[in-house]
């Protein structure tokens, strides 16, 4: 695999250069896919966290990114092509995310299953992952997935097309350093009158979350405020989300409040900690992530 350089930049749907974690593809057969990426030493957003180990939700953007890639140069899926989450999880070694001092390449072996046409074209698959850092197996992945023309994601969206982050109403952000975060632009959550709920809360122009334009709050922000929901609950800033899976039911809107639910429910077998966190808007459930937390 060749790590030198990132592949172009609208391939993983992002606008800039320094977001682009993924390097190369190589077609091994049908429905079978070689990824090379990059994790760089530090990154402004997904950490390191802790001194010792990666973000595990780079590992998930780094996914995330493997297959839109795929999509479209495997798939033949076209740029203006809209992509609609369905459904996410990981699961990811302790070890492979310790950090070395230097960028780590990893790589990612893809096979794509329950390819879905209408007509000619692909309008939805399932991806499972499995990530090598340094030969050895470090983690697991799938993504479940769909996608439309541009012309038929303006009738899907209706009166939120072309809606922007502008138009949501913030709420106070919580002590940053409760959620292993320095800067409150980086905190996802917010408090509420009501206790044990709290609000989906964003900066419109954080550089990470939104570097291209969106008009519905994008699955990454879901699964980082599920993290922080999580995070608070366990009560430890540095516990990381070694496995999780995230349902993704409808579009997360900017024009209403989303409240945030965290429950912990029975222990892993590993011990680690397992949240399940519930996002509700206009009072029906818009998502839900069910996140492992490895305590530090």
């Amino acid at each position: 695999m060749d790590f030198q350089q990132t592949i172009p930049r609208n391939l993983v749907h992002r606008a800039a250069v320094s977001e682009v974690f993924v390097t190369d593809l190589n077609i091994l057969g049908e429905g079978c896919f070689e990824i090379g990426a990059q994790w760089p030493r530090r990154h402004s957003f997904f950490g390191p966290l802790t001194p010792a180990s990666h973000d595990p939700l780079l590992y998930a953007e780094t996914v995330r990114q493997a297959g839109l890639l795929i999509a479209h140069r495997g798939y033949g899926v076209p740029m203006g092509h809209s992509f609609l989450s369905d459904w996410k999880a990981y699961e990811v070694s302790q070890e492979g995310l310790a950090t070395v001092g230097r960028p780590v390449d990893v790589v990612l072996r893809a096979t794509a299953r329950d390819v879905r046409l209408r007509g000619k074209n692909v309008a939805g698959m399932r991806f499972d992952f499995d990530c090598f850092r340094d030969g050895r197996h470090i983690g697991t992945a799938s993504d479940r997935w769909r996608c439309v023309s541009s012309a038929v994601y303006r009738r899907v969206r209706g009166e939120h097309f072309a809606a922007t982050p502008f138009q949501a109403s913030m709420p106070s952000p919580v002590e940053p350093a409760l959620v292993g975060r320095d800067s409150a632009e980086d905190v996802l959550v917010g408090e509420t009158s009501v206790p044990g709920v709290l609000a989906l809360r964003f900066d419109p122009d954080h550089a990470v979350l939104f570097d291209h334009v969106v008009d519905h709050i994008p699955a990454m922000v879901l699964a980082e405020a599920a993290r922080q929901a999580a995070l608070l609950k366990v009560g430890d800033p540095a516990a990381l989300p070694v496995r999780a899976e995230f349902d993704y039911e409808s579009y997360v809107e900017f024009d209403a409040d989303c409240l945030i639910t965290a429950e912990e429910l029975e222990a892993a077998a590993d011990g680690a900690r397992v949240v399940r966190v519930v996002f509700e808007q206009n009072g029906t459930t818009a998502a839900v992530g069910t996140l492992a937390m490895r305590l530090s």
